[in-house]
């Protein structure tokens, strides 16, 4: 029955059932974490013979540095030949990174704030300076902007990807619009893949800020769960067809794909922006890790390669997505509890509970040894307005603590769904 449906005293009894489900959790003692997206022991042990890539005692780059030393603070170019084929760029439209690409993120904004972009004048020097910011989205992007002062505005998510008529309207009359974060393929957390007409929109922004960027972080672009994956435009290419190839950066790294602590990140964007940036870079690093940049390299040798690695990941973790999704289906669904995507990638699921509930799951949870996101992380300023979005991470706890994790959650999302009506 629907859960709506009760009456008072049916769902004081459904709700007292649950407590006693629920305390019966909290004896157990769990200590189970399903905070953050990390990768799982097994995943990083695909990655393990990267440590061997340099027993051949080989450490030239075809560049003719030797990786060991300094030089080259954009990249090595079989690094660049690799890694803009992952994000869709030319080799001289990339650089390489250290192992974050959040790091080349900051460092994007920071050089907007301290420098300006090409030619403009600096964020500093504006009174106020304005991000927008898909939700529910990934809280680091907003913790980034936060930290510059940056005024950060809600733009709602749909199936498609963000409220487009909502952007352009804002773009085109506020110069102060500066920027906007996307995570366009399997999106965090929605799992949402930006369509064709989306992107074009994008591609084709006409806003009145000249140094208006758009923070591209294709960071699960190949990131499948299924064996028909679902694939976006490229928007770079886009851009290029309409004249307006500077309004976008992209980024990627390969945080999930090799080691989070050990990866490669990598940001693209046209010519004249990664010229731009390379300058300033320059400045601030010697160079990166190119051992690190070649290892990545004599590891996977191709794109395809690199490809094919990612379906072993598939393996190991789509099971975890299907068990989430389906104890979702079976729990809540038959009481009419909550809505939830079901991703082709990506390492989410974003669960939607009664308004005003999230926070009490979230915290039902912590009590009885289950740690989540934070209730409204996924939100600027960590505020969700209807208090109602929680990322679920499947991929980190072993299946049986995750399948436990799950039956613990759903008491929860019954319990606070039950209180709340009860309050009504």
């Amino acid at each position: 029955m629907n859960l709506s449906q009760m009456t008072k005293e049916e769902l004081a009894s459904f709700k007292s059932e649950n407590e006693k489900l629920y305390n019966d959790f909290k004896s157990q003692g769990l200590c189970l974490n399903m905070s953050r997206g990390n990768p799982c022991s097994e995943q990083l042990a695909l990655s393990l013979d990267m440590l061997k890539a340099f027993d051949d005692g080989n450490f030239m780059s075809e560049c003719g540095n030797d990786v060991r030393n300094y030089g080259v603070p954009d990249g090595i170019p079989e690094a660049k030949k690799l890694f803009s084929e992952m994000i869709g760029v030319n080799t001289d439209e990339i650089i390489i990174f250290g192992n974050s690409s959040l790091n080349a993120m900051f460092f994007a904004v920071q050089c907007a704030f301290n420098k300006g972009i090409l030619g403009s004048k600096p964020w500093s020097e504006y009174d106020k300076v304005k991000f927008l910011c898909p939700v529910p989205g990934y809280d680091r992007h907003f913790k980034v902007t936060q930290f510059f002062g940056v005024e950060m505005i809600n733009i709602p998510m749909t199936p498609t990807g963000p409220d487009m008529d909502m952007i352009e309207e804002l773009v085109k009359n506020d110069e102060t619009v500066k920027g906007i974060w996307c995570v366009p393929q399997y999106s965090n957390p929605d799992g949402i893949c930006y369509s064709d007409e989306t992107v074009k929109r994008f591609a084709a922004l006409k806003p009145a800020a000249k140094d208006f960027r758009i923070f591209w972080d294709n960071a699960y672009c190949i990131h499948h769960l299924t064996d028909s994956p679902k694939y976006i435009l490229n928007i770079l290419d886009e851009a290029k067809k309409v004249g307006n190839e500077n309004i976008v950066y992209v980024f990627g790294s390969t945080s999930k794909v090799t080691f989070p602590g050990a990866g490669v990140a990598v940001m693209g964007g046209s010519k004249e922006n990664i010229d731009e940036l390379k300058k300033y870079l320059g400045i601030s690093i010697i160079s990166h890790d190119k051992m690190n940049q070649l290892r990545h390299v004599k590891f996977f040798g191709t794109f395809k390669n690199m490809q094919e690695h990612m379906k072993k990941h598939m393996s190991i973790i789509a099971p975890k997505f299907n068990l989430v999704c389906d104890k979702l289906e079976k729990e809540l669904a038959p009481l009419g509890i909550g809505q939830w995507t079901t991703p082709k990638g990506g390492y989410f699921i974003s669960f939607n509970a009664p308004n005003g509930c999230a926070k009490r799951i979230v915290s039902l949870c912590s009590e009885a040894g289950v740690t989540l996101t934070g209730a409204g992380a996924t939100f600027p300023y960590g505020i969700d307005p209807d208090d109602k979005n929680i990322r679920l991470a499947p991929t980190y706890p072993p299946i049986e603590d995750l399948s436990k994790a799950m039956d613990l959650f759903v008491i929860c999302v019954k319990i606070a769904a039950a209180e709340k009506l009860l309050a009504e």
